[in-house]
C-alpha cells in the first residue's frame, strides 16, 4: 500500500496500558510478531487520539479533517532480513470519521470501524468513552493529570515509559492480502508524555477472558500527550507466509 505523507496535530492522545502474561499474549499475536517485554511482562493497550487538521502534507491546514480515534495495540518485535524490528501490532481501529472508515485499508493502513465517542475534558480531567457501531468495542477511561506513574507500574518511571512508547512509533495492521501487514510510522515534531491517575477503566477487549484468562492481564498505567505537530508516513509491508 502506497500511503501519502499525512500531517496534522495530535490534539490529545491517551495511552491506556496493560501488562500481560507473555505466553498468553504470544497466542494473540499473528506471525511474525512476538511480545516485546518490559521485565517479564508483555505490554498492550489502547491509544485514544483526537486528531486535528489531518490532510496530505501539501494541503493547507484549513482543509484538514478532525476525528476521534482508538487503536488497540501490542508492543511487538519481529525479525526481517536479519534485523530485529520493534513497534506495535494493531488488531483493531475505531473512529468517529466516515472519511477514515472509507480510507481505511485502501488509502490508509488498517480497517477502521465506526464508533460513537463521548468525551469530557476540563483542566486536568479527561474522560473518554467509546462504543463501536458493530457492538464489538467498548472502552472507558477516566483520569486526572498527576506527577508520577502508579507504584506498581512495570515501567518504574515516567522517563522509561516515555522512551518505551517513543520507540514504538511504527505500527502494523493486517493488509488486504492474508499474511501481509501494512506499516505506518508516527513522526512527532515534539515528544512529551504526562502521567494520568486513572479512577475508572473499562475495556471489552482486555476483559475478554477467551483471549485473556483471569489473572493474565492487569491495568498498568495511562499517559497523556497534548498539542503535538506530527506526520504519518507509510512504511514497508511485512509479509509472513505469502508470495510477492
Amino acid at each position: 500500500m502506497r500511503v501519502p505523507v499525512v500531517r496534522g496535530v495530535i490534539d490529545r492522545r491517551i495511552l491506556v496500558n496493560y501488562r500481560i502474561d507473555p505466553e498468553v499474549l504470544a497466542k494473540v499475536l499473528p506471525a511474525p510478531f512476538r511480545p516485546k517485554l518490559v521485565g517479564d511482562r508483555g505490554i498492550g493497550g489502547v491509544c485514544l487520539i483526537r486528531l486535528k487538521d489531518i490532510r496530505p502534507r501539501f494541503v493547507p491546514a484549513l482543509m484538514g479533517i478532525d476525528s476521534e480515534n482508538a487503536a488497540h495495540r501490542f508492543a511487538v518485535e519481529w525479525d526481517q532480513d536479519g534485523r530485529r524490528g520493534e513497534g506495535v501490532y494493531i488488531p483493531r481501529r475505531d473512529t468517529s470519521s466516515w472519511a477514515n472508515v472509507a480510507a481505511g485499508g485502501r488509502l490508509f493502513p488498517g480497517i477502521h470501524h465506526r464508533a460513537r465517542f463521548r468525551v469530557a475534558e476540563s483542566d486536568d480531567h479527561y474522560r473518554v468513552a467509546l462504543d463501536s457501531k458493530d457492538g464489538e468495542t467498548h472502552l472507558l477511561v477516566d483520569g486526572r493529570l498527576c506527577s508520577r506513574l502508579p507504584a506498581g507500574s512495570v515501567f518504574g518511571s515516567l522517563g522509561r515509559a516515555s522512551d518505551f512508547f517513543e520507540r514504538g512509533s511504527l505500527g502494523y495492521s493486517r493488509g488486504a492480502t492474508p499474511g501481509r501487514f501494512d506499516g505506518l510510522e508516527l513522526h512527532s515534531h515534539r515528544w512529551r508524555v504526562e502521567p494520568l491517575e486513572v479512577s475508572q477503566v473499562e475495556s471489552s477487549y482486555f476483559e475478554d477472558t477467551k483471549l485473556f484468562p483471569a489473572g493474565s492481564v492487569e491495568f498498568d498505567s495511562a499517559l497523556l500527550m497534548r498539542n503535538i505537530d506530527h506526520e504519518w508516513r507509510g512504511r514497508e509491508t511485512l509479509c509472513d507466509g505469502c508470495s510477492d
